[in-house]
C-alpha cells in the first residue's frame, strides 16, 4: 500500500512538473491569437474584449489553474481554425491513429527482438555481422525517403500499383488493410533498424552475466540460454523501450505519416494546428501527451515488479 501510495504522489509531482512546462512553451509564451481572430485594424475595446474572452488577462497561477482543469477534465475548448470542440477532434482522430500505428509498431518491435536474439545468439558471426550491417543501413535512411521509395514501389504505376495512395476510406477489414500497408511497412522499416541494435546490445550485455555461463557450464542449449534465459531476463529493458516509444510513436510518427499520406488522424490534425497556430488543438496534444508520459512511467514501475519480482 505504502508503494502504491508513494507511486501515486511521484506521479502527481511528475505531472505537475510536466504541465507547467508545457503550460510556460505553449500557452503563457505561446502565440498571441488576438490579432489573428480579429485583425489588425481592431479598436481598443475589441482588442479588450478578445483578450478577456482568451484568459490573457488573467495572472499566472489563475492561468495554469485553469490548463490544469482543462486537461483533467477533458474540457478542452474549441478549435480556433474550424470551432469543433477539441474533445470530439480527439475522439475522431485518435481511434484512426492507433490504428495506423499499432500494427507497425508491435511488428517493429517483435521483429527487432527476433533479430537481436540471433544476433546475440550468433555474435561474431556472418549472419551477426549482416543483421548489424542492414540495421546501421536502415537507420541512416531518411523516413521520408522510405516513405516515398515505398509508395512509389507499391502504390504507383510505376511500380507494383496495389495500395492508395493517399486517403482513409476505411469501411471493412480488406479496406483497412489496403490503406494501412504502405505505411505499416515504412514504420517498421523505420524503427527496425533502431530497435534491432537496442535489442542486440541488451541480449549480449545479459548473455555475458554470471548466471548464463553457470547455466552453460550446466549443459544448457544455446536456444534454451537465449529464449528462456536471455529473453526473461531482459524483460526490464525491453518494457521501458517499449512503453516509452507508445507516445512518440502514436504522436510524432503519426505526424509525419500522416500529413504525408492525408490520413485524417492525432498527427495530422497538429500538423494543421502548428502550421495554422490552433493553439487549443496544441495545448490539448501536448497537455494530454506529457499526462501519458508520467501514466506510462507509473504504470511501467508496476510492470517492472510483475517481470522481476527482485524489484523493490
Amino acid at each position: 500500500m505504502r508503494i502504491i501510495l508513494h507511486n501515486i504522489i511521484h506521479g502527481l509531482l511528475l505531472i505537475l512538473g510536466v504541465t507547467l512546462i508545457s503550460f510556460l512553451l505553449m500557452v503563457w509564451f505561446g502565440p498571441d491569437q488576438t490579432y489573428t481572430l480579429i485583425g489588425k485594424n481592431a479598436t481598443a475595446s475589441q482588442i479588450m474584449e478578445v483578450r478577456h474572452e482568451l484568459n490573457y488577462d488573467q495572472p499566472f497561477m489563475r492561468r495554469y489553474l485553469d490548463y490544469l482543469v482543462e486537461l483533467f477534465t477533458l474540457d478542452l475548448g474549441a478549435s480556433n481554425s474550424s470551432g469543433e470542440q477539441v474533445n470530439s477532434i480527439l475522439r475522431r482522430t485518435l481511434p484512426v491513429s492507433l490504428a495506423l500505428m499499432l500494427p507497425g509498431f508491435i511488428i517493429g518491435n517483435l521483429l527487432g527482438i527476433v533479430l537481436g536474439l540471433i544476433a546475440a545468439f550468433r555474435k561474431g558471426t556472418w549472419s551477426d555481422r549482416l543483421i548489424t550491417g542492414l540495421s546501421v543501413t536502415g537507420m541512416s535512411i531518411s523516413f521520408l525517403i522510405i516513405i516515398i521509395g515505398l509508395q512509389v514501389l507499391l502504390s504507383t504505376p510505376y511500380g507494383l500499383n496495389l495500395f492508395p495512395v493517399r486517403g482513409w476510406q476505411v469501411e471493412d477489414l480488406s479496406s483497412y488493410l489496403a490503406y494501412v500497408t504502405v505505411p505499416t511497412l515504412s514504420l517498421i522499416l523505420v524503427t527496425l533498424g533502431y530497435n534491432t541494435r537496442f535489442y542486440r546490445a541488451v541480449f549480449i550485455e545479459e548473455s555475458s552475466r554470471e548466471h548464463i555461463r553457470t547455466a552453460r557450464a550446466f549443459g544448457a542449449s544455446p536456444a534454451t540460454l537465449m529464449w528462456r534465459h536471455v529473453l526473461k531476463n531482459s524483460l526490464v529493458p525491453i518494457t521501458t523501450r517499449i512503453m516509452f516509444s507508445i507516445p512518440l510513436v502514436v504522436i510524432s510518427g503519426s505526424l509525419l505519416i500522416e500529413s504525408y499520406f492525408g490520413i485524417p488522424g492525432i498527427g495530422k490534425v497538429s500538423f494543421d494546428a502548428i502550421t495554422s497556430g490552433d493553439q487549443p488543438i496544441l495545448k490539448a496534444v501536448v497537455g494530454l501527451t506529457a499526462v501519458i508520459f508520467v501514466l506510462i512511467q507509473i504504470a511501467t514501475d508496476f510492470i517492472y515488479r510483475l517481470v522481476d519480482p527482485r524489484i523493490s
